[in-house]
C-alpha cells in the first residue's frame, strides 16, 4: 500500500510563491505516474500537473509558466513549485499516484493541503 502525505500549503498574497511537497512510501513498481490536483469549494477537482517515470511533465493551461512539478526519487518526494500565485489558485491541493502508469485512474491519494491566495 502506498501512502502519500502532502505538506507546504498555507496562505500567501497574490504574486507570491509556495512549494508543496508530497512524501511517499517507497514505490517498488518502476513505471508509475504522479500528479497534483486541486479542488476549490463548490468546484470539481481538476488536474494541475503530472509527471511520469521518465520525467516527462504536463500542465493545465491555467498554471503553465507558473507552476513546476518535479520529483526526487532518492527522497521519495514529489514537489509542486507555485510562483506568481493568483487568488483563483486557492484550493485544496492533492498529490496522487497512478501505479502502474497505464491505469486509467489515479489509485493512490494524499489527504490534501490547503493553499489560500489573497
Amino acid at each position: 500500500h502506498v501512502q502519500l502525505v502532502e505538506s507546504g500549503g498555507g496562505s500567501v498574497q497574490a504574486g507570491g510563491s509556495l512549494r508543496l511537497s508530497c512524501a511517499t512510501s517507497a514505490i517498488t513498481y518502476s513505471m508509475y505516474c504522479m500528479g497534483w490536483f486541486r479542488q476549490a469549494p463548490g468546484e470539481e477537482r481538476e488536474g494541475v500537473a503530472a509527471i511520469d517515470s521518465f520525467g516527462s511533465t504536463n500542465y493545465a493551461d491555467s498554471v503553465k509558466g507558473r507552476f513546476t512539478i518535479s520529483k526526487d526519487n532518492a527522497k521519495n518526494t514529489l514537489y509542486l513549485q507555485m510562483n506568481s500565485l493568483k487568488p483563483e489558485d486557492t484550493a485544496m491541493y492533492y498529490c496522487a499516484a497512478k501505479i502502474p502508469c497505464w491505469y486509467s485512474e489515479y489509485n493512490y491519494w494524499g489527504q490534501g493541503t490547503q493553499v489560500t491566495v489573497s
